[in-house]
């Protein structure tokens, strides 16, 4: 946007030792907590600083004249991204998975806090390298990868988004039955549930369920596919297990529950954030049109 000054979004999420704070008021009563169970306050105390320590040189790598803003993850439903945003997560990879279903073209530089403890497949700029990949972001010249995401819409118009995969089921992940159609392909089933995976989410979730099924699928993570597979489906004089795995790209999995209660749809994860997906509701997930806009070095 020609004649705005860029802004740095910079998302973080709260620390172990943050998230032990909120739970026990002080740091006395939070040491006293760890060392009642055997253990030390000094290495979560160590990664807080750490990934403090990285997110105040990430800060001060954004160029004097340019905008700042930081935000925090349980916001990120409620903070509105602008065009010209060029967006920083500090933190794990599950970091960036959280906030690219927020964006709508916008870069996204993960920095990785600490390289040797997390694996940094999406959070892998260095952080000495952001004072460069920032205005090369803001130019256009940066290299990006366009991360295919996964979209499910249900009947009634609510729409996940997805940078890993989408969960259908049961909220408890007992039996849950339900139709599946796959391109004229249809079933009734009972299973734990089925996901719907993206290229990127084949590291994650999928990778051990493929791992379990011994079915591989190969998506690429900027490829305009995704794979689906259907977790422990079981065989009876009402339900099939043909329809365990497939891959699709120009075409939708159509998902009909057949659950009184209990039933939910959610996105990378987050069981909290859930489309409630009892008997009757229809769920279509395919691809997604929007991409995740990922900055590598």
């Amino acid at each position: 946007m020609a004649g705005v000054t860029p802004r740095v979004v910079f998302v973080i999420r709260d620390t172990d030792y943050e998230l032990l704070l909120i739970r026990h008021a002080t740091r006395g009563q939070v040491r006293f907590f760890l060392e009642s169970r055997g253990q030390s306050i000094a290495e979560i105390e160590e990664r807080h600083a750490r990934v403090h320590a990285v997110l105040a040189q990430a800060r001060a790598c954004v160029p004097t004249e340019w905008r700042q803003a930081l935000v925090r993850r349980p916001d990120l439903d409620r903070f509105l991204f602008a065009p010209e945003d060029v967006v920083v997560a500090v933190g794990q990879d599950g970091l960036v998975a959280n906030v690219a279903k927020y964006l709508d073209g916008q870069p996204v530089v993960g920095v990785n806090p600490a390289p040797d403890l997390y694996d940094g497949i999406l959070a892998r700029a260095p952080v000495e390298r952001l004072g460069a990949l920032l205005p090369a972001s803001v130019a256009g010249a940066a290299r990006i990868e366009r991360r295919t995401m996964v979209q499910a819409v249900l009947d009634g118009g609510e729409r996940l988004l997805a940078l890993n995969e989408i969960f259908v089921g049961h909220r408890s992940h007992q039996s849950a039955r339900y139709r599946i159609e796959d391109r004229g392909r249809a079933e009734d089933q009972s299973s734990s549930g089925l996901i719907v995976a993206s290229g990127t989410g084949l590291t994650g979730w999928a990778r051990s369920i493929s791992d379990a099924t011994h079915i591989a699928l190969a998506v690429g993570v900027e490829e305009a596919a995704v794979g689906y597979w259907v977790r422990e489906p079981f065989p009876s004089v009402a339900t099939a297990t043909g329809l365990r795995a497939g891959k699709l790209a120009d075409a939708a999995l159509a998902v009909t529950s057949r659950m009184n209660e209990g039933g939910v749809v959610f996105a990378d994860g987050i069981e909290q954030d859930f489309l409630a997906f009892d008997w009757g509701r229809r769920v279509d997930i395919a691809p997604a049109a929007r991409t995740l806009n990922l900055v590598v070095d």
